[in-house]
């Protein structure tokens, strides 16, 4: 994902531009750092005390330039509008965010409303339109079927979640005036892995694979997550 991600920052924005980036639901923040070590100035916000305090043990292990563009805010991601003013970041992150919440459309309206003109949204998402994979290919014939008629699933912490169905997101993102402009699959061939698998020494490989996959049909389609992007303007 960090590769389409960039695919898309340097087809959207000019060579060299420092952006002000905005990641909702950064975890550990993992994407944050990397976009503060790639020079943007970043603002993360995460409401789980767990997630906020890896994220700044992290952030305490890299150098005073980087720690200097990088902000801390715990907080709700529905609450953008409380901590910034409309039109603040050019680059807007929210991933692995939709999947909580019961009513998606509130929240993506408020991470409209921070994108300055120019800006970039940034999704990633279950999707509701391959949710009958991954209990199909674990020999799971009773979930597969119900998956089809459903959005919601049980993740694998046992958490209940909700998936979205690309078409429905992309009529949201042009109703909050960031239309979409360009969506990958995620782990497509990937989604069995289980967690904490040992990195394969074909590692490479694989990413290749996978990021082929993720940009053509009809593979993407079945992929387990969805990364999409939204321009405003």
């Amino acid at each position: 994902m960090a590769r389409q991600l960039d695919e898309q920052i340097i087809g959207h924005f000019p060579v060299g531009r420092r952006l002000r980036v905005l990641d909702v639901g950064m975890g550990q923040g993992t994407q944050a750092l990397r976009l503060a070590r790639a020079g943007h100035q970043v603002t993360g916000v995460e409401r789980d005390p767990t997630m906020i305090e890896a994220a700044r043990e992290a952030l305490a292990a890299e150098p005073a330039g980087i720690r200097e563009r990088f902000r801390l805010v715990q907080g709700d991601g529905q609450e953008t509008g409380v901590h910034f003013l409309p039109g603040s970041f050019d680059l807007v992150l929210c991933h692995g965010v939709l999947m909580y919440v019961d009513e998606p459309d509130p929240l993506l309206a408020g991470l409209g409303r921070m994108l300055a003109p120019g800006g970039l949204l940034s999704l990633l998402v279950r999707n509701g339109d391959a949710l009958a994979m991954r209990p199909g290919l674990a020999g799971d014939w009773a979930g597969a079927v119900a998956a089809f008629d459903s959005v919601g699933y049980r993740n694998r912490l046992g958490v209940n979640a909700r998936a979205d169905r690309l078409d429905a997101l992309t009529e949201s993102l042009a109703g909050i005036g960031a239309p979409l402009r360009a969506w990958y699959g995620v782990r497509v061939f990937t989604d069995q892995a289980p967690d904490g698998a040992e990195q394969p020494s074909h590692l490479e490989a694989l990413l290749a694979a996978e990021e082929r996959a993720g940009r053509t049909d009809p593979y993407r389609r079945v992929a387990a997550l969805l990364h999409l992007c939204g321009s405003r303007g």
